[in-house]
């Protein structure tokens, strides 16, 4: 197959081109530094000649108001030019729970993303995955000072973006979903124990406070940004990835 990956130089789209490629596919990585352009479509029409499949992990450049505008233009832009150049499948990466939490701009856009898609021309795949390991770091630095980080105590549970990029590899290489498919990581953790488990593996002197009014997550209500009963679930547990030296 011919796979478009858009967004195909960044954590994710970077090791989905090479897992492909790995699999006898021409993975095609396309960005602004190969010269497409989502919001205005530039460079569009080039990068998805003789695909079969695209694949869509880009990402927003800020997380504010201004989010759902960057997903309904450019996915109006993709799904035209994929349209144009006859692709049979269009596949998203989204997030678990995102429409479950309307109190997040980020997360309203990203549902905003999946819909435009489900009305569009062309058979889809949605595959929502949980938090990442990676982005913990960040997570943590939201509400953090020299002593303390303040976290509420929001269920998560979080996978390996190698994880991930796996689950995103088989659904795009098969048939449209036309549909949605929820992958997490094996384990659900509070998320202020995520944290305390993240500062002593980094033998991080800092202490941890739960805080429900804390960073971004504390607006999330129950456990929706968990995997849920309908879930596939990772093997790579948070502890051996900590383990790991990441």
């Amino acid at each position: 197959m011919k796979i478009t990956v858009i967004g195909g130089t960044g954590l994710i789209g970077s090791q989905l081109v090479s897992t492909l490629c790995a699999a006898g596919h021409e993975a095609v990585p396309a960005s602004p530094s190969s010269g497409v352009d989502l919001l205005t479509g530039s460079g569009l029409d080039q990068a998805l000649a003789g695909a079969d499949t695209v694949v869509n992990v880009s990402n927003s450049p800020t997380f504010d108001e201004a989010s759902p505008e960057f997903f309904r233009t450019t996915m109006g832009n993709l799904l035209a030019a994929g349209e144009r150049a006859g692709v049979g499948h269009q596949v998203i990466l989204s997030i678990v729970g995102v429409d479950q939490v309307p109190q997040l701009d980020y997360y309203r856009a990203k549902t905003l993303q999946e819909d435009l898609l489900k009305q569009g021309p062309t058979p889809y795949s949605i595959v929502r995955a949980t938090q990442f390991f990676e982005f913990m770091d960040t997570v943590l630095s939201w509400t953090a000072d020299d002593r303390t980080v303040r976290l509420p105590s929001t269920p998560v549970q979080p996978m390996a973006a190698a994880d991930v990029v796996a689950a995103l590899a088989e659904v795009t290489t098969g048939a449209p979903l036309n549909g949605t498919v929820d992958v997490a990581g094996p384990d659900v953790f509070a998320l202020d124990e995520l944290g305390r488990l993240t500062l002593a593996a980094r033998q991080d002197p800092r202490t941890v406070v739960t805080d429900e009014h804390a960073g971004m997550f504390a607006v999330v209500e129950g456990d929706v940004l968990a995997g849920g009963p309908g879930a596939r679930l990772a093997a790579t547990s948070y502890k051996d990835w900590l383990g790991a030296g990441r």
